[in-house]
């Protein structure tokens, strides 16, 4: 079994796409995760950890968004 989206056995930009923004969603909702943790906490680190991770997730939705935008722009 593959790991990859294939159709006869070759690797498809439709699945690998798809797969792409599923990772990076994910990736951007547990970082958002992350930042809520870290503010639930009093120390001045966690709190500055907490503004990190938002910051991460900001970047993450940034980049999803950049790659549908290309994405649009090539399927038109």
């Amino acid at each position: 079994m593959s790991k990859y989206d294939t159709t006869g056995g070759i690797p498809t930009r439709e699945g690998a796409y798809l797969k792409l923004m599923h990772h990076l969603s994910e990736a951007a909702d547990q970082s958002a995760v992350l930042s809520h943790l870290y503010n639930t906490e009093d120390s001045d680190l966690d709190k500055l950890m907490a503004k990190g991770w938002l910051g991460i997730h900001q970047l993450l939705m940034l980049t999803i968004s950049r790659i549908r935008e290309m994405a649009a722009n090539k399927f038109q």
